[in-house]
């Protein structure tokens, strides 16, 4: 099982580096200078003249994202199971719904994408109708709310406060951030997403750190 924690370890500090390259490019390569005085279509033309970037990043930020995400779920399902085995399963089954849903809206931003270049050539008008309706999808799946990856973290927080499986200090954290995740359901509170984004870098590499030095003892 040690093998399990240290690549789970592994993992987790891989998710959080896939958010940091994320938030990176989302600010600086895919942000334009006037953004706010753009209409849709002007930011879609935009889009699509970084069109290599924008499908690069979402194969990190989604689909890498999500498979890592996999592998740390079932790695803390195992380090904790013992102590708290009816809502570690909960947690568990939030994680690997979270990452199908992560990596189904990745692939649907691509493939969206890819459609929509195609249709601008002929209608810019057609084409941004097709990409906020591929968007208003993405959103739903993940993107915009982060209901299911809340869940996830305020329970397996939760269980390991129980079971004393991590550092309690790291599950206070992972409450909040958890908590934070929950809100974006809230009209209104949307924005909380990134502060579910950004507690997540901390919580990940925390326990990515804790999982590589501990594996040992489970």
């Amino acid at each position: 099982m040690s093998n399990l924690q240290k690549v789970g370890g592994v993992a987790a500090l891989i998710e959080a580096l896939a958010y940091i390259i994320g938030f990176t490019v989302m600010l600086t390569l895919l942000s334009p200078d006037n953004a706010a005085a753009l209409d849709s279509t002007q930011k879609l033309a935009f889009l699509l003249g970084k069109k290599e970037i924008f499908q690069v990043l979402n194969l990190i930020i989604y689909v890498v994202f999500g498979g890592f995400l996999v592998v740390l779920a079932l790695a803390l399902h195992e380090r904790l199971k013992a102590g708290s085995p009816a809502l570690v399963q909960t947690a568990t089954a939030f994680g690997l719904i979270w990452a199908g849903l992560v990596i189904a809206s990745g692939m649907i931003a691509n493939i969206g994408l890819d459609t929509v270049a195609k249709v601008y050539a002929k209608d810019p008008a057609q084409a941004t109708t097709i990409w906020l309706a591929v968007a208003s999808v993405q959103d739903g799946l993940g993107g915009g709310v982060e209901l299911v990856g809340g869940l996830w973290v305020l329970l397996i927080s939760w269980a390991a406060l129980r079971c004393a499986g991590l550092p309690k200090a790291l599950n206070y954290v992972g409450v909040v951030v958890g908590a934070a995740g929950l809100l974006t359901l809230v009209p209104g509170l949307g924005e909380l997403g990134a502060v579910f984004g950004l507690g997540q870098i901390v919580w990940f590499v925390w326990l990515g750190i804790y999982l590589l030095r501990n594996s040992k003892s489970h």
